[in-house]
């Protein structure tokens, strides 16, 4: 199942041009409004301020101007703060919903996972080309270097292992799950085995246990290929309905994508054959024969189920690759696969009862009673839920990779002035927007950017109290993380971003030069608008 679609996409802020905020930190709010930044969900930050401060914040001296107006001297660029990178990864490849390639988590509200940014003002240019009134940065950052420090691991249950390096994670609807296989197994082996008494509940919890770690080598296949193909697999999930491999990047060619849906399956019927064979050394009408069976009877269908040609199941990315090889677009590939899916929910939902009614998936239809059939209807619907669901979160991140690489830092990336430490508020505010900038640097004697100014921190100041207010009170010390090639676009700029959560990040040159400083909530409000537009 595409893991990518579970808590949808943070709110935007205000669209309204930037020119018409006369604050050059708080922009794109409208009247009355907080700043854009405060508009998502954020990492923890200040709270912000009454709607009185913010309106006070709007009457600053000044107005922003339009366009991209020369900055003086020496004129650096940023406002620092602590936001985070929206995530657009993880091919999500599972037994109980089959392979999926989605990319974060866009909407798995995953632990650590940083909310997703958005646009900057539209055709808003910092700094055009103009290097030589920008001061130099300690330490210029090469394009496409993610910084080092590493976003925390994301959790999701219990901690098993780490085969291959890759965390095993068992979530608790694991637990419920077995206690229901646990029971119902134990009603089949009391019609089998009766003499086994309670003890068949032991041999029923063993069964539950060996079929999830027969999902666990599906999931692994899927992982021992990604890892073959150096694709970075974030972790596996055994659930409720089987289990998921997170693969955060998408496969570069049809060929590969084939393979990384079709390994989950064979194995899956590998361990058929296997248990088949086993099942025939021992006695049927015992206890190693009975779960040697099940487990043959439940691996082939785990099998089957996932050779479904629907996405987010792994036939429908083989179907998927399929389109993809034939069409030469993978977007294409995806849309074949995800309507096949969605079509594939309905017949789950009306065609599952109905064939058990009819006798047809074994035992006798005068045998199906009324809870049967509430228990059928129920089940068909939850299958055909997560199917369509899943078909849809396939749809919805194909979209966005297709829009990543319109996320360029450089047409994001805000003017800025630069301030010493002790410059007064007031005074700061009053040079930016003289300078038609929207951000603050706190630099030293010979220009070199310390810190960056925190929007929130801005706001949060009554304007009475800004000529005596020091900006450097309000700044957050600039990190190496912090710092940003203007080069990076698209997935390689969220990675750097989701590396190390800030609301503001100061955007360098390759020779070391400062650009400016690109907001969160800029990234946030792009990539919001660049999702409503059609594919």
């Amino acid at each position: 199942m595409d893991v990518s679609g579970g808590s949808g996409q943070p709110r935007s802020g205000n669209d309204e041009p930037a020119e018409q905020s006369a604050d050059p930190t708080a922009p794109a709010a409208g009247p009355g409004d907080g700043p854009g930044p405060e508009r998502g969900p954020r990492a923890p930050r200040p709270a912000a301020p009454p709607a009185d401060q913010a309106e006070e914040t709007a009457e600053e001296p000044g107005t922003t101007q339009t366009g991209r107006p020369p900055v003086s001297p020496g004129t650096p660029a940023g406002t620092g703060k602590e936001s985070t990178a929206p995530r657009t990864d993880s091919t999500a490849t599972g037994t109980g919903t089959g392979t999926s390639t989605g990319k974060d988590s866009a909407a798995t509200g995953t632990p650590g996972a940083a909310p997703t940014p958005g646009p900057a003002e539209p055709g808003h240019h910092p700094h055009g080309h103009d290097h030589d009134h920008r001061s130099l940065a300690h330490a210029g950052i090469a394009k496409g270097e993610p910084p080092e420090p590493r976003p925390k691991e994301p959790g999701g249950g219990i901690l098993m292992g780490r085969p291959f390096g890759v965390p095993v994670y068992v979530a608790p609807s694991w637990f419920l799950v077995a206690a229901l296989i646990t029971w119902v197994f134990g009603g089949q082996l009391d019609r089998v085995l009766p003499e086994l008494g309670a003890a068949r509940y032991l041999v029923s919890l063993f069964f539950a246990v060996a079929f999830y770690a027969s999902v666990l080598v599906h999931e692994l296949a899927h992982t021992v290929a990604a890892i073959r193909f150096k694709l970075p697999v974030r972790r596996i999930q055994l659930q409720f309905f089987g289990g998921v491999s997170e693969i955060e990047k998408e496969a570069e060619t049809p060929g590969r994508e084939f393979v990384l849906a079709f390994v989950g399956p064979l194995l899956s019927l590998v361990l058929a054959g296997l248990f088949y064979l086993a099942m025939t050394a021992v006695e049927p009408a015992t206890v190693p024969g009975v779960l040697l069976a099940g487990l043959m009877v439940s691996n082939l269908i785990v099998a089957i189920f996932n050779l479904l040609p629907g996405l987010p199941l792994d036939g429908g990315r083989m179907l998927r690759a399929v389109v993809w090889k034939l069409s030469g677009k993978p977007m294409t590939g995806t849309v074949a696969a995800a309507w096949v899916g969605r079509a594939l929910a309905v017949a789950v939902l009306v065609g599952l009862p109905l064939l058990n009614q009819s006798g047809a998936l074994g035992g006798s239809s005068e045998d199906v009673g009324g809870m049967d059939t509430v228990t059928d209807a129920l089940l068909a619907a939850i299958l055909a839920a997560i199917i369509w669901t899943g078909a849809g979160n396939s749809l919805r991140m194909a979209r966005l990779r297709e829009h990543l690489p319109e996320l360029r830092a450089r047409a994001l990336t805000r003017r800025a002035v630069p301030v010493e430490n002790d410059t007064p508020l007031s005074e700061a505010l009053r040079r930016a927007n003289a300078a038609g900038a929207r951000a603050l640097v706190v630099v030293d004697a010979d220009g070199n950017p310390l810190s960056l100014v925190r929007e929130a921190a801005i706001v949060g100041v009554p304007e009475h109290r800004r000529p005596w207010v020091p900006v450097s009170g309000l700044a957050q010390e600039l990190t190496d993380g912090m710092r940003v090639s203007a080069e990076l676009a698209g997935e390689e700029l969220l990675d750097v971003l989701r590396a190390t959560p800030a609301t503001e990040y100061l955007v360098v040159e390759e020779t070391g030069e400062i650009y400016g400083v690109l907001s969160a909530a800029d990234v946030e409000r792009a990539f919001v608008k660049a999702m409503a537009r059609p594919a």
